[in-house]
């Protein structure tokens, strides 16, 4: 029999996602407790899911013993001590985007999950799942794709001054980062999917649709490790929502749909440089195994790394991957130089990519 693993969710917001996600698992977890600050909210998510227990206080979820998973659906500043509690409570933790405010704090995660006894901690990466994505890691694995060449990736999105009435965003203290962080992430965390870590990145960025501290449009030329080049481009100023990623390899392109928050989905396009060529990329994909997608699929396979004593399907590194991008992006847009990477200890973002000001209020506070 499968056993049925326990979530106590902190957060109301995206949280309500979330919690789709496990009503589809609901032979795999049970919801029993959510916390948060704002009781309409919180308490309209317990009555729509049906979860038993509403509370405003978060130490009562690290101190239970009844919890197998914290789920972490809370504004980025309040992450990683959320996650650090979660762990060294005895529990595996689930966290939401983006992870942490720098690499220092992926790096100190790791190793208080080291010495956990085994607990995991996974970062939500949940657009990876779409089966358009997932046909073209098939396809990568299978050697139908060629050597990479470009990849061209826009997260072209709307956000107005509502969206900025919610008090925490906009602002470095609470959000970390603009659109470069909070939106666009997902889409980048796709070219580490697929082509693994970055080597060096170029940006621009600027603050031009909104009256706010973080930048909301950005533009990245990227060279990738396994030598092929990539070109990024994100605004919150696109009447017309977008999200597209073009991959083009040596013998065959592939693109997603336009859709701005599910391009991982199905419908992509697959376009191979034969006739030859494209009937072995059609009768592979013919045979692909449709599963479920978005956080549904992550929290299956999260699941199953914990019953099965498995990595989690995203790992602390996949998500020091993307804040490396992120962190290299605001280096390079405030020297004007090209940013090489990794980032280590001795790089002076390495412990925030804050801007100077922000870090010294942050110190003094």
């Amino acid at each position: 029999m499968t056993k049925k693993l326990r979530v106590g969710v902190i957060g109301a917001g995206i949280a309500s996602r979330h919690l789709i996600g496990y009503d589809w698992n609901k032979d795999l977890f049970d919801v029993p407790v959510l916390c948060s600050l704002d009781e309409e909210r919180g308490r309209e998510l317990c009555e729509t899911h049906g979860i038993g227990e509403y509370t405003q206080n978060v130490d009562d979820l690290f101190v239970r013993n009844d919890l197998d998973i914290i789920d972490i659906s809370t504004p980025p500043d309040s992450h990683f001590e959320l996650c650090k509690k979660g762990i060294e409570s005895g529990k595996h933790v689930i966290c939401e985007k983006p992870l942490f405010g720098s690499i220092a704090d992926v790096d100190e995660m790791s190793r208080i999950v080291a010495r956990s006894g085994g607990k995991k901690l996974m970062p939500i990466f949940q657009y990876r799942y779409g089966s358009g994505l997932q046909k073209l890691k098939l396809l990568i694995e299978l050697g139908l794709t060629g050597r990479p060449f470009l990849t061209t990736i826009e997260t072209h999105w709307w956000r107005g001054p509502a969206y900025y009435e919610v008090p925490w965003r906009g602002k470095w203290k609470s959000e970390l980062g603009g659109g470069l962080l909070g939106h666009a992430i997902h889409a980048h965390d796709m070219l580490n999917y697929v082509h693994g870590a970055c080597a060096e990145v170029f940006a621009y960025g600027a603050t031009l649709v909104n009256k706010i501290e973080v930048e909301d449009t950005m533009a990245l030329s990227v060279k990738m490790q396994n030598g092929s080049l990539a070109a990024l481009s994100m605004t919150l100023g696109s009447r017309k929502e977008i999200s597209r990623l073009r991959f083009c390899f040596h013998d065959l392109v592939a693109e997603s749909i336009l859709e701005p928050y599910t391009m991982g989905r199905d419908p992509w396009s697959f376009i191979a440089g034969t006739e030859e060529h494209q009937k072995r990329v059609d009768e592979v994909l013919a045979g692909y195994e449709v599963k479920e997608d978005g956080y549904t699929r992550q929290f299956e396979l999260f699941h199953q790394a914990i019953t099965e004593d498995k990595e989690p399907p995203v790992t602390l590194q996949d998500a020091r991957n993307s804040l490396e991008l992120v962190t290299a992006a605001y280096h390079s847009q405030r020297t004007g130089k090209p940013t090489p990477l990794p980032i280590t200890a001795e790089h002076p973002l390495y412990h925030s990519w804050l801007p100077d000001e922000e870090r010294r209020m942050a110190a003094s506070a």
